[in-house]
């Protein structure tokens, strides 16, 4: 007997009920992407691999799925390097290419590559798949779909600012409020790590600072010092982990522990113009809110940071995030060019839409008229109608056999189908066809000759 099949752990089918939900968010934050001036590209979901790894930090070239070389590629491994069974040393002579681990990087490795077709500043916008060896959980997984949208080529903060509002935008129509928008500045973080004396850690700093709100405040000190801070450099960094108050009290704190920091006072400066600017404009459903440990462990991050929480009661983390990384196109040899972008978590925000029962009740309806088969004879006359509505952008079928009528009301049952067309014999002679509504019952005739008069009523 054959093995029953199965996925790989972290992926999913999706039934067309969940693609239809799938889609009703993508087409929703595709829309605000366009109306906000962004325009779509797309990249491989595979790329070289020497332009993925060493942008994640050393955390995230962990989580890089790599793709093995075509052929018999062991044979080209030297005997020292095979048998030392050094996973590090082995990896680049039998791995030339890796799965994109996100949208930003290759959209970094594209502006550089397309520099001279382009026109600064550039606003993009993708939504594609991307794949991380992570620990599948709830609300993560090894293959899922990011929605990106980026700004290069222009400095000014007004950027940050139009993206919290695209943030908002999107949240707000799709009925989701009392999202929080977390907004920092690695700047600070700069700042901090180098007042506290651990600037050449700035990376471990940051990246054990970032899983406060998962581990805990001790266990984040502990990986601290496992990282080579000091108990001193900790208890200087300790009043961050309770800051609260107002973004204005906060930021007053942020100055008083930064005032020998040059880099860490530019941080805070730019945290209040953007801070301001939003406050100014005013958000619909959102809330901007100032977090002095989200640091994001990113390394290319280089101002504002920003994550995005569901709406309290909702345990999924993050669904969305992302930030200024002025430095990502001169890795690639492309120098002073700046960008920002942000990312929507689609999977999570689909939980989230799931779990607060705010997908509209129609996506459920996924064929509007379901035109029974009586045979060869009314075939024909069923298939001229079926194309008649598809013309008025009705969601039409013809159920593809004469098979019996109880068999075919149950499968416009089964897949919600609002209303069913009868066109037999009798009605075929007498040149209408009889719409039964699914809901009440009820039926009524119409003219084959003008059945748009059946479209303005159900209109």
């Amino acid at each position: 007997m054959p093995q029953k099949p199965s996925i790989p752990k972290g992926t999913r089918d999706f039934s067309p009920a969940e693609v239809t939900k799938r889609n009703y968010i993508i087409n929703t934050i595709k829309k605000h992407f366009e109306t906000f001036g962004f325009q779509p590209i797309e990249t491989p979901s595979f790329e070289n691999s020497d332009t993925l790894l060493g942008k994640y930090g050393e955390e995230g070239d962990r989580l890089i799925f790599k793709i093995l070389n075509s052929g018999d590629f062991i044979s080209k491994v030297d005997d020292v390097t095979y048998s030392s069974k050094n996973s590090s040393s082995l990896a680049p002579k039998i791995s030339e290419k890796a799965l994109r681990y996100d949208l930003t990087v290759p959209f970094a490795r594209y502006v550089v590559m397309h520099q001279n077709e382009i026109d600064f500043p550039f606003k993009r916008y993708q939504i594609q798949p991307v794949w991380r060896a992570d620990r599948p959980q709830k609300g993560r997984f090894r293959e899922f779909y990011q929605c990106d949208a980026d700004v290069v080529g222009a400095n000014s903060l007004l950027q940050e600012v139009e993206f919290v509002r695209l943030y908002d935008s999107v949240f707000t129509d799709l009925g989701l409020k009392g999202t929080t928008i977390n907004i920092n500045n690695r700047k600070v973080l700069s700042g901090i790590a180098e007042v506290i004396g651990a600037k050449h850690l700035l990376v471990d700093f940051t990246v054990a600072l970032d899983k406060l709100d998962k581990i805990g405040a001790e266990k984040v000190k502990a990986e601290m010092l496992e990282k080579g801070l000091s108990e001193g450099a900790i208890d200087k960094a300790e009043p961050l982990f309770a800051m609260s108050g107002t973004a204005s009290e906060q930021l007053d704190q942020l100055k008083r522990l930064l005032v020998g920091s040059e880099v860490g006072m530019r941080g805070i400066a730019e945290l209040e113009e953007i801070i301001e600017m939003v406050n100014i404009l005013g958000l619909q459903s959102a809330q901007l809110q100032l977090d002095v440990t989200l640091a994001r462990g990113l390394n290319y991050y280089t101002g504002a940071i920003f994550e995005v929480e569901a709406p309290e009661g909702v345990d999924i983390g993050s669904i969305g995030g992302g930030g200024r990384y002025d430095d990502l196109t001169g890795i690639f040899g492309l120098k002073d060019v700046s960008g920002v972008g942000i990312s929507f978590g689609l999977d999570r925000i689909y939980l989230v839409l799931e779990e607060l029962g705010l997908f509209p009740d129609d996506l459920d309806t996924q064929l509007d008229v379901l035109c029974l088969n009586f045979g060869k004879n009314e075939q024909n006359a069923a298939l001229k109608l079926v194309a008649t509505l598809r013309k008025h952008e009705l969601r039409v079928d013809l159920y593809p056999t004469d098979t019996k009528v109880q068999k075919q009301f149950k499968y416009a049952d089964k897949r919600g189908v609002p209303y069913v067309i009868l066109l037999g014999a009798k009605e075929l002679s007498e040149g209408v066809f009889v719409v039964k509504n699914m809901k009440t019952g009820h039926q009524e005739s119409f003219s084959l000759d003008n059945p748009s008069q059946f479209v303005h009523k159900i209109g």
